[in-house]
């Protein structure tokens, strides 16, 4: 809990904060990276460019001081504290780069908001950080000591077994450790952080979801991210896809992420766009093999047939289960995308209203937020209850509980 007092000044400052937090954000990573190059390998540089980690930071530090200072806040903090810390753990951060990230970022609170931040307010804002920070170490460690990883060497030798066309700009890769050691355990819709070292010479990291797993080797599907003019190719999607191949290696981290199922009976409905079709493929493919009765409809929206990753996985799996249907909407449809069931496949966007959810559905969604945001929209109006809504995100979450 906050102190009462740093309460006070908390609330009275937190429209300020919320005002300027990415400015702020932006002040604190431009000083950090200044003073700790090495850390840019730790950040994703992409989203430094695009803003999405200023915006994300900040986000998160707001949300959680309103949830200190709020009596009746709808911030999700459990659920924001377990996103965050499963991200950490995939990436090996640790305890002591807290205390770096905490001095910039405070510093950069003060340069922003100038005299308005006393000594009182910045004890106040430092408490409010410091909480935070000990959340995270406590639930990071207890993820490590799950996963028996040890944060100073994160990343595991892998090999590519197998390099597979899926989609326009899109491919999988299956891998299988190139230590001779075990597949580690996961659950279907956990990601691994795969680390390259790019041309430049710079060291990133991104998460992918185990789209399938096997005893002995696990699958990742990677979209190439393609800039717009205004934000750059994706670095690490484009390496990989313009030059890994068979027998060449790559480093992974063991399996995090907290979007996961749970083992249940109750009718499942997973809800994907474009290359968040990858945990709706993983959980279809284990439940083909280890719960094939359970109902399941999966819901994809894409920009086209050729552009809709791991299709004949997911139908061959649901070939497999007793009660599975898969309905379809590409922006553009064409005649191909009709040989079947023409009934599965329509055409512009996803009709929340015109889905067979079953009663008492569990609901999983990956794609944009606008689309998820949209999806949950006409879920909610549906009668499904928002606890039984879960959602991951690819990238800085941004969802900020937004309706």
């Amino acid at each position: 809990m906050l102190s009462s007092d740093h309460a006070e000044i908390v609330r009275a400052t937190l429209p300020a904060v919320a005002a300027h937090g990415t400015r702020i954000t932006g002040e604190f990573y431009a000083a950090m990276f200044a003073a700790h190059p090495e850390l840019r390998n730790l950040f994703n540089q992409g989203n430094q460019a695009n803003g999405e980690q200023r915006r994300a930071l900040a986000g998160s530090v707001v949300a959680f001081a309103e949830h200190l200072v709020t009596a009746d806040s709808t911030v999700p903090f459990q659920q924001m504290l377990s996103r965050i810390a499963h991200k950490h753990a995939s990436l090996g951060v640790r305890p002591e780069q807290y205390t770096i990230v905490g001095r910039y970022l405070l510093d950069a609170v003060a340069k922003v908001l100038g005299d308005a931040v006393t000594p009182e307010v910045h004890a106040a804002w430092s408490e409010v950080y410091w909480l935070f920070a000990t959340l995270l170490v406590a639930e990071e460690a207890r993820l490590y000591q799950d996963a028996m990883c040890d944060p100073t060497a994160p990343y595991r030798p892998w090999r590519v077994v197998e390099r597979r066309d899926e989609a326009q700009d899109t491919i999988s890769l299956v891998l299988a450790p190139a230590d001779g050691g075990e597949v580690p355990s996961h659950r279907p819709g956990q990601y691994v952080s795969v680390a390259v070292t790019l041309p430049d010479g710079l060291r990133q990291s991104r998460q992918y979801t185990l789209s399938r797993t096997t005893d002995d080797t696990v699958q990742i599907t990677v979209r190439r991210v393609r800039g717009d003019g205004r934000t750059p190719d994706g670095a690490v999607s484009t390496f990989l896809v313009a030059h890994v191949s068979t027998g060449d290696g790559l480093e992974l981290s063991a399996p995090f992420g907290d979007v996961v199922m749970d083992d249940e009976e109750s009718p499942l409905v997973l809800v994907s766009a474009g290359i968040g079709i990858t945990p709706a493929a993983a959980m279809i493919d284990h439940l083909a093999a280890v719960r094939p009765g359970r109902t399941v409809l999966a819901v994809h929206a894409d920009r086209s047939p050729r552009t809709h990753a791991l299709r004949d996985q997911v139908a061959a799996a649901g070939s497999n289960m007793a009660d599975f249907r898969q309905m379809t909407w590409y922006e553009e449809l064409d005649g191909a995308a009709l040989e079947g069931d023409a009934a599965m496949v329509r055409s512009g966007r996803i009709e929340v209203a015109a889905l067979p959810l079953p009663p008492k559905s569990r609901v999983f969604m990956c794609g944009p937020i606008p689309f998820m945001r949209e999806i949950r929209r006409g879920l909610i109006r549906a009668g499904v209850t928002d606890e039984r809504i879960h959602y991951e995100v690819f990238g800085p979450d941004l969802w900020n509980g937004g309706g």
